[in-house]
């Protein structure tokens, strides 16, 4: 495995990182997380990355948290990385959602428990609140931060404005900056490209990015004019809506060129498109999600796939005609 430093800061993050986005706490059980766990950390990955609403089906909010927790235990708390996120709603009341200093104090300690432990390594603001100054949000990470319940701040899809209102803020009074981002970001979505990651370059922040297989569709199991695969998640109604923006013929007939440049590279679609994501060195870490702890040996080799000049002109022209 290798690692990378978070931004212009000291920690070391796994190259690739386990999440739990769409798997543990919902669809999959504990024993199925434990093995997922055990493979990633076995293989050198010491970031895992949760949220508060993480697992689809939950019967509570905290599910994923909770099923993480317990497939940790073991492992020296120092020997690795946990990330948690707030934001999206966790009840029906009025403050149980978005960034005020309420809510955010209630779900850091609340995901505290669950985690079972005393601190996380970094919390992020799952989305930028519009309801919330930036001023008061930045203050209540701060205050987390001396409170020694986070060590490092981070925010999820937020827009380079964005991310500048918070940088800025924590300048200005002197409170503890935003360290990481963590947006969306694969071959077939590539809006960051444009001004987050120049700025969180500039800014020293590191970059975390789910979603790198286009929820499955860069792995090829999606044709065009085919039934959409059986126990496949676009084919799930619970989640299929986060496959659907992608499954536009335009990105299907992508794919099939990407295709041809993995097998000429003798490494799968899913090993081609993780490591051209680590071919961007502005990028930190790529956040995979696993049902199967095959499935991460498969996409850990991903690291060590160097793509030539050549085979990164090859995917340009592929993803741009």
């Amino acid at each position: 495995m290798n690692y990378r430093r978070i931004g212009r800061y000291g920690v070391k993050v796994s190259e690739m990182a386990l999440g739990s986005w769409l798997t543990y706490g919902g669809s999959y059980g504990q024993e199925q997380a434990d093995a997922c766990v055990k493979k990633a950390y076995d293989l050198g990955i010491n970031y895992f990355d949760t949220a508060d609403v993480y697992g689809v089906g939950q019967t509570h909010p905290g599910a994923a948290e909770e099923v993480l927790a317990k497939s940790l235990e073991g492992f020296g708390r120092s020997s690795y990385v946990l990330a948690t996120k707030t934001f999206w709603p966790v009840g029906e009341g009025p403050n149980d959602r978005g960034l005020s200093r309420k809510h955010i104090m209630e779900q850091c300690n609340a995901s505290l428990k669950r985690l079972n432990t005393d601190y996380v390594d970094i919390f992020y603001c799952h989305r930028y609140d519009p309801e919330t100054p930036i001023d008061e949000v930045m203050r209540a990470l701060d205050d987390l931060v001396h409170q020694g319940k986070v060590l490092y701040t981070g925010v999820s899809e937020w827009s380079a404005t964005q991310i500048l209102d918070g940088q800025n803020t924590a300048n200005r009074f002197n409170l503890s900056p935003i360290a990481i981002n963590q947006p969306a970001y694969n071959m077939l979505n590539r809006y960051i490209e444009k001004e987050v990651m120049s700025i969180c370059a500039r800014e020293g922040l590191g970059i975390a990015v789910f979603s790198p297989l286009a929820e499955g569709v860069l792995t090829g199991k999606y044709k065009t004019g085919q039934e959409l695969p059986k126990g496949s998640r676009a084919a799930d109604p619970t989640v299929g809506h986060f496959v659907e923006r992608y499954l536009t013929k335009e990105n299907l007939d992508r794919v099939e060129q990407l295709s041809k440049i993995a097998l000429e590279n003798n490494i799968t679609r899913a090993q081609l498109a993780l490591a051209w994501i680590l071919h961007h060195k502005e990028i930190t870490s790529v956040i995979i999600g696993a049902s199967r702890p095959e499935q991460i040996e498969e996409n850990v080799k991903a690291i060590d796939v160097a793509l030539d000049e050549n085979t990164m002109e090859a995917i340009e022209e592929a993803l741009t005609k």
